[in-house]
């Protein structure tokens, strides 16, 4: 587990340099034998530690740690509104807040492309989670919340998502749309396309979806997303984007993971540049942003022909493991306008919307 003092100590060592426990434990006001623990456990988290009698510890490999305002900085540098570090989101108006409630119960009018407001955190238990709480109080349109570590982050069907700090993208983007959960169903699909485009855009190549909501490079898992709507099913919808991506992942940890795992920095090859995290992050957020508010005006149809182009399987024979146990097995046709699979065996089609299904090749 790591907690704010262990981010303490490791943005101290980010610098590559070598730093004694004595000054370490100066720093922090605590004792050698408490920083000695602290910086164990950041080891099992998948930082690796130099420690050198008379000297002290190092980070063998620096992490670039997020950081708000060069977060900023580079969403500005790619035209992006966004908001002031200061800003505060808005409380929403309730049925009982006279305060709050506009003249004439008018409806506020979402706008499709908010400025986007940028958090960055140490540690969470999930981001979408933290969104999800602050959203039934603030305005989360356009509110981007990062972290180098998660104590429960979460991918499709509960599953727990395994990242590094340090060496992880984990973050979420808040929405809001005037239409209910039917109108997006096909957003997590859209949303595949716009982290494809960024990856593309950062010369991270030869990544791929898979359906519903994996990326995959040579059939290893390189991240996940994770879509969440809350509201009326005729709208408005609150929606929670969250994205996890596998940057630089050790090999220790890819034998702990329970399936087949990659990382971009494989993606990028050998000899390629370290990968800038606080500047694909805003790349990420652009396109994402972007194919938000595109869906909002048009659905999940401006992005179908695309989806299918970069999904690994294609015309391919998979079989789909549905919740029952059974197992279906067929051609994959393609997904229609609401994002459900279909899948073609001989003449006839089925479709299958995401939900409990797993995708597997045949």
């Amino acid at each position: 587990m790591l907690t704010p003092l262990s981010f303490s100590l490791l943005r101290q060592l980010s610098d590559g340099s070598f730093h004694s426990g004595e000054d370490l434990a100066a720093s922090v006001g605590l004792t050698r034998a408490r920083v000695s623990q602290l910086l164990k456990q950041a080891e099992t988290a998948g930082l690796a530690l130099e420690r050198v009698r008379g000297r002290g510890y190092r980070l063998l490999a620096t992490p670039d740690f997020l950081e708000a305002e060069s977060l900023r900085d580079a969403l500005r540098r790619i035209n992006v509104e966004v908001l002031p570090g200061d800003a505060k989101a808005p409380l929403l108006p309730a049925a009982n807040d006279d305060d709050l409630a506009l003249p004439g119960n008018a409806i506020p009018l979402i706008p499709m492309r908010p400025p986007i407001s940028v958090e960055v955190v140490d540690q969470v238990d999930s981001t979408s989670s933290e969104l999800l709480r602050r959203a039934s109080r603030r305005d989360i349109h356009g509110a981007l919340l990062a972290a180098e570590w998660q104590t429960a982050g979460r991918g499709r069907r509960g599953r727990i998502w395994t990242a590094v700090a340090g060496g992880s993208l984990t973050f979420s983007l808040g929405w809001r749309y005037e239409h209910g959960a039917g109108y997006l169903a096909g957003l997590s699909l859209a949303v595949g396309v716009a982290v494809i485009r960024a990856l593309e855009a950062e010369n991270l190549a030869g990544v791929e979806l898979k359906w519903p909501n994996d990326l995959i490079y040579r059939h290893l898992k390189v991240g996940g997303i994770l879509v969440e709507v809350n509201g009326d099913s005729l709208g408005p919808s609150t929606v929670v984007v969250g994205v996890g991506l596998n940057v630089r992942l050790p090999s220790n940890m890819k034998r702990d993971i329970a399936q087949p795992v990659s990382d971009l920095t494989a993606v990028a090859g050998r000899g390629a540049a370290p990968i800038d995290r606080n500047r694909l992050l805003a790349r990420l957020v652009k396109e994402l942003a972007q194919t938000m508010g595109t869906y909002g005006e048009h659905g999940f149809a401006p992005f179908a022909a695309e989806w299918q182009r970069r999904h690994a399987y294609q015309g391919k024979v998979v079989r789909l493991l549905l919740p029952d146990g059974a197992s279906v097995k067929g051609t994959v046709a393609g997904v229609d306008s609401t994002g459900a699979l279909v899948l073609a065996d001989g003449p006839r089609r089925a479709r299958f919307l995401a939900g409990e299904i797993s995708l597997r090749r045949a």
